[in-house]
C-alpha cells in the first residue's frame, strides 16, 4: 500500500483531521455570521457553501472512526469540498485582482480552502458511494447554484459584486467539473480503491 495511505487510513490521522475539520467548521459558520442575520431562514441551509461541505467532512471522518462509511455524506462532501474549495481561492485571488491587495484572512482563506479540495480528493479511495448517493450530491450541487445565482444567496465578496454573472457563469461549470471529478474517483470501473484501519 501507498504510505501517503497507510498514514491517511490511520485513525491517529482521521481523528486529526477530524478535529481540524471541526474547528474550521464552526469558524466557517462564524464568518457567515452576519450575512445569515440577514438571510431568509428557508434559505439559511444554502449559504454557508464551504462550513456546510466540511461539515459534510466531519461526518465522513466520524464513519471512520468508527470503521464504517457513510456513503451520501462522502458523496456530498468530495462534491462540495472540491467546488467550493476552488471557488474560495479563486475568488480570494480575484479579490486580489480587483483591490490590488488582499489581507491576511484572504490567504488563510487560499490555504485553508485549498487544503478542503485536497482532502475530499486524498480520501476517496476509502468512500463507498452508490450510485443514489452520487446523485443526491449532485442535486444538492446544483440546486445550490439555483440558491446562489437566481435567488442571489451567495457568499459575500463585495468588492466582486460587479462581476456576478461571470462568478455565477464560473461557478456552474465549477459545479460541474466537481461532478465529474467525483464519478471519476468514486463510481468508475477499476478505481482505486483501499481500506481505512485502526
Amino acid at each position: 500500500m501507498n504510505g501517503l495511505y497507510l498514514i491517511l487510513g490511520h485513525c491517529k490521522m482521521i481523528f486529526l483531521l477530524f478535529m481540524i475539520n471541526i474547528i474550521g467548521t464552526i469558524y466557517g459558520y462564524y464568518w457567515y455570521g452576519s450575512q445569515l442575520q440577514s438571510t431568509p431562514s428557508y434559505f439559511i441551509p444554502f449559504v454557508p457553501d464551504s462550513p456546510t461541505a466540511s461539515l459534510f467532512f466531519v461526518f465522513v471522518l466520524l464513519a471512520f472512526l468508527f470503521n464504517t462509511n457513510w456513503g451520501l455524506f462522502e458523496a456530498l462532501a468530495i462534491m462540495t469540498l472540491f467546488k467550493y474549495g476552488i471557488w474560495a481561492v479563486a475568488m480570494n485571488i480575484l479579490t486580489l485582482k480587483v483591490d490590488g491587495n488582499l489581507p491576511w484572512e484572504g490567504y488563510m482563506l487560499i490555504a485553508s480552502h485549498l487544503g478542503m479540495a485536497i482532502q475530499g480528493i486524498l480520501y476517496a479511495p476509502f468512500y463507498r458511494i452508490k450510485a443514489w448517493h452520487f446523485c443526491v450530491a449532485a442535486i444538492w450541487t446544483l440546486h445550490n447554484e439555483i440558491i446562489d445565482y437566481v435567488f442571489m444567496q451567495y457568499p459575500v465578496y463585495s468588492s466582486l459584486h460587479h462581476y456576478i454573472q461571470e462568478i455565477g457563469y464560473f461557478t456552474f461549470w465549477l459545479s460541474i467539473l466537481s461532478i465529474f471529478v467525483t464519478y471519476y474517483l468514486t463510481l468508475r470501473k477499476n478505481r482505486y480503491s483501499l481500506e481505512f484501519f485502526k
